[in-house]
């Protein structure tokens, strides 16, 4: 009965994390919206119009690849994606968040717990933006468990960079640069892709707290099984003593005895 109140504690605890990364992760993802929103009105401004293949990396360069794993319990199977994830990608430089990924080239560029992310996250930063900056990369894509539900999570590849521009002529607000617009955008994007992987590192929490739920869901049934077993042999032991009971009451009748009440 003790095990039993640990696990729905357990169980409780596992939905309130949920609901928790599900609103950090919503908060950056508005926030990266907004930014490709605004990089749009730019790219597309009249007074504006760029050469939006001057954005692109060199496709013959390799490509820059974050996983997101998660460090603590029941996440075997929840890592298992990521694992074989990196080991597909043997030419791609990587960013590793997860303390239980052992995997380790000589293009790791950082390895990072998981709960130092907050941290170290200025750490990433500074990778995207010298990569952006010197265009190191082809592409910059992002490898999560993506939260659906309460009962559904699933593997999932995000593209950071290029971003795909498919607006049309905006002709809102005018915009004079005083600087090189090129740094400037530049700037904006490596702005918008740490939000992406902060969105990714929340809402992967989400659906790490998904699997935790389904596990100790499944606990619970165990033990509400095992209850009704254990109630059932009681049940079963009880009867068997009434028939006994019973069968010796009748003996001592035939017997001319008295019975047993």
């Amino acid at each position: 009965m003790q095990i039993k109140k640990i696990v729905k504690v357990m169980n409780f605890q596992t939905l309130l994390k949920i609901n928790s990364a599900k609103e950090r992760a919503e908060t950056y993802q508005n926030v990266g919206k907004e930014i490709t929103d605004l990089l749009k009105t730019i790219v597309y401004n009249k007074n504006l119009v760029l050469d939006k293949n001057i954005l692109e990396y060199d496709k013959t360069k390799p490509k820059l690849n974050i996983y997101v794993a998660n460090d603590y319990g029941f996440c075997g199977d929840f890592n298992a994606s990521v694992r074989h994830q990196i080991k597909k990608d043997e030419d791609a430089y990587k960013i590793i968040i997860g303390k239980k990924i052992l995997y380790h080239d000589d293009k790791t560029l950082l390895k990072i717990n998981k709960d130092e992310f907050d941290k170290r996250i200025v750490d990433i930063e500074k990778l995207i933006d010298e990569s952006l900056r010197s265009m190191s990369y082809s592409e910059i894509n992002l490898y999560y468990n993506h939260y659906y539900s309460y009962t559904q999570f699933g593997f999932l590849k995000l593209q950071l960079f290029p971003i795909e521009f498919d607006g049309e002529l905006y002709e809102g607000t005018d915009y004079v640069s005083e600087t090189n617009v090129f740094d400037m955008i530049k700037g904006m994007i490596s702005f918008y892709v740490c939000y992406q992987i902060k969105m990714a590192e929340a809402i992967s929490i989400a659906s790490e707290n998904v699997l935790r739920n389904q596990i100790t869901n499944m606990a619970l049934d165990r033990i509400e099984e095992r209850e009704i077993e254990e109630l059932n042999e009681e049940r079963k032991e009880k009867l068997q003593k009434v028939i006994l009971k019973n069968v010796e009451n009748y003996k001592r009748i035939t017997e001319g005895e008295t019975y047993e009440q």
